[in-house]
């Protein structure tokens, strides 16, 4: 039970995210095949490595992180290093599948198909969960992990799976290569719906940012703002900083303590209403979030301003 309970611990937080250029990416493939399968439900497990699962006819349901993921003919699932996970094949037709395990960096030594897999019963070797490549400005792969490939990517697939199948002189190289088109593909794919999502909200998230210049002691928390793009919170924010380059909470703090140092400087109000005018009624809560971020007191700052 103790073993159990660390393991979910410890699979908060997996997988492990390394920033990395995409120059720096060089998969390893450990596995590449075509299954038929007709329904049916798959033990629950945890990979060492990373899985792209391609269905290509039928349905398949994932458990994963508290979520069920349904992915239908035509989509795949990036299922990550170190998260339990459970497959289901939906019933009806046989499903067809097509599986590639592989990691970002070729660091991982994998000699049978076994040595994918956690086993549960001895024990996870933690140093050999494997890290997801994450370059400069794009979400990781598995974050939101059903994606919907573009013909191409499907078709490096099929060839990747068959040059694995067929091992000839220099197929390493070859699937390399061809695990490098399928990577770039689906991340552009992301960045190209991020970019086309952002757009969409962007007139509505730079009208609030309007808002909240004129109105900066409103209540003005993550919840407020998902609530006025009709979104989840984790969504907002992501589309937030897409089209403001920082998290709400901190455009929020930004725009208060710039007000803030304009009433100090320009207006005899105590510091307490300047506090209550921007957002932060607490006084001692005020002072202590200014002087944090300036560096200098509200009432130092104002001395200082009057000074210069």
């Amino acid at each position: 039970m103790l073993r159990r309970e660390a393991a979910v611990l410890e699979e908060e937080l997996r997988p492990a995210l390394r920033e990395s250029a995409f120059r720096e990416w060089s998969p390893g493939i450990h596995y590449a095949k075509h299954q038929e399968l007709r329904p049916c439900s798959f033990p629950v497990r945890r990979l060492y490595d990373f899985e792209l699962l391609y269905v290509g006819n039928g349905e398949m349901e994932t458990d994963m992180s508290g979520a069920v993921h349904r992915i239908t003919a035509g989509q795949l699932i990036v299922l990550p290093s170190g998260v339990f996970h459970q497959n289901r094949i939906v019933a009806g037709e046989p499903a067809r599948l097509m599986g590639i395990h592989f990691d970002f960096f070729d660091e991982l030594r994998i000699l049978q198909e076994e040595d994918m897999v956690v086993d549960e019963e001895r024990g996870a070797q933690p140093g050999k969960f494997a890290a997801e490549a994450v370059a400069e400005g794009c979400m990781p792969l598995s974050r939101e992990p059903v994606h919907t490939p573009s013909s191409d990517c499907v078709q490096w697939m099929e060839q990747l799976v068959q040059e694995f199948t067929m091992r000839s002189p220099g197929y390493e190289l070859v699937c390399k290569g061809l695990m490098m088109n399928i990577l770039a593909s689906l991340v552009r794919a992301r960045l190209a719906g991020q970019r086309a999502e952002a757009t969409v909200h962007g007139e509505r998230i730079r009208s609030i940012m309007g808002e909240i210049e004129l109105h900066p002691a409103g209540h003005w928390s993550n919840t407020a703002i998902a609530a006025k793009l009709n979104v989840h919170e984790d969504h907002m924010s992501k589309l937030f900083r897409q089209v403001t380059g920082m998290p709400p909470g901190e455009y929020v703090r930004t725009v208060r303590l710039r007000e803030a140092r304009r009433l100090l400087g320009e207006t005899d109000w105590s510091v307490e209403q300047v506090g209550e005018a921007v957002g932060y009624p607490d006084l001692h809560y005020f002072s202590r979030i200014f002087s944090a971020h300036e560096g200098i007191s509200p009432r130092a700052f104002r001395k200082l301003a009057r000074m210069l």
